[in-house]
């Protein structure tokens, strides 16, 4: 172990730690929450639904009881919704199988949906100090910068160096305190970009400040590839103030939300095309009116981005019966992603006459 580091490290974590609610825990359930929501959430946004969580499921019984489309409710907002229903799959697991105690086990931890080695290893290490790197971007890195690594950190290679190095510097006696103050340093001082490396406890030691590598490390050898979709939204309206809603159930973005009926496109459609697809799935009858077309909105997602518009049409008569409808006044009831929510927020429906 480099004591210099782990010592430097720790010292600095006690008098720069922010103070969150996790950090005061050594509950693994609540742990396990606020984990889960920081995997792909940033401290600002994911505090807030930490909080909301814990009130609405204080035990892992409570969170294996809720129904899924309650708890993608609460989720609503975070993305990667496949958290959320992996979170209530383990819920049932640990309520059933553990019996409502959460598993004291590394390994055990790891098989729970969700959770990977990073994961696993920050429950593990918070709750029981168990004494097992955490390593997560924010390791990789400071860890690369540090020393200078220039393997790839999307290379197969990198995963067994990088896990290497961080088991040789941690803290074994001190795993739970070493694991947060390495993520807290990585997040809150050798930041991605625009790091405050004059300032550095480090900078005497760091490879990359010595040879002006900050900007460069760590590296990626493969870049993202962003695919465009474009999505066409009707929002039709009937004379009870019914709306037509589907649930999306292929493995795809938002799986188990709801929306309005859609129609995926090479491009956006025209009100022609569109008016023409709805009469031939008998969506569209004489008397039925258009009222409007939205703005075309633009949805970053990390791998994809969703260019969509909304129909919004009045219909003359009803809904029929075999189809799965939800009352306007209900809407803010129903676990929609992001991007309809922000069109529901934006749009009076409630004024249709």
């Amino acid at each position: 172990m480099e004591l210099w580091f782990s010592e430097g490290l720790q010292n600095w974590y006690q008098k720069n730690k922010r103070d969150l609610p996790w950090r005061k825990e050594k509950d693994p359930y609540k742990i396990w929450i606020s984990e889960i929501i920081l995997q792909q959430t940033q401290v600002a946004q994911g505090l807030a639904y930490y909080l909301r969580f814990i009130k609405k499921y204080p035990r892992v019984q409570n969170l294996a009881k809720a129904e899924e489309d309650e708890v993608m409710k609460m989720w609503q907002g975070l993305g990667y919704y496949s958290r959320a229903r992996n979170l209530h799959a383990s819920a049932k697991i640990i309520s059933n199988e553990y019996k409502g105690q959460f598993p004291t086990d590394y390994a055990k931890i790891k098989q729970l949906k969700g959770v990977g080695d990073y994961t696993a290893a920050a429950i593990a290490s918070f709750a029981y100090n168990t004494p097992k790197a955490v390593v997560d971007g924010n390791v990789y890195r400071l860890l690369s910068r540090l020393f200078g690594i220039k393997t790839p950190i999307d290379s197969g290679a990198a995963k067994k160096e990088f896990t290497e190095l961080a088991e040789l510097l941690l803290d074994k006696k001190r795993a739970a305190i070493y694991n947060q103050a390495i993520m807290e340093f990585g997040s809150q001082y050798c930041k991605p970009v625009q790091p405050n490396c004059e300032a550095c406890i480090f900078n005497d030691k760091c490879v990359a400040f010595k040879e002006n590598l900050v900007e460069q490390l760590p590296i990626k050898e493969k870049k993202t590839k962003v695919k465009e979709r474009y999505f066409n939204f009707m929002v039709l309206l009937d004379k009870r103030k019914n709306l037509l809603i589907e649930k999306r159930k292929a493995k795809d973005i938002w799986h188990g939300l709801y929306q309005f009926p859609l129609l995926e496109s090479k491009k956006l459609l025209s009100q022609k095309q569109v008016l023409a697809s709805l009469v031939s799935n008998d969506l569209l009858h004489s008397g039925d009116a258009l009222i409007s077309v939205s703005k075309t909105y633009k949805h970053l997602l990390t791998h994809q981005t969703i260019y969509a518009q909304f129909f919004i049409f009045k219909l003359k008569g009803q809904h029929p019966k075999n189809t799965e409808i939800i009352k306007l006044e209900k809407l803010t009831t129903v676990a929609f992603p992001r991007l309809i929510e922000i069109f529901l927020n934006e749009h009076s429906l409630e004024e249709i006459n």
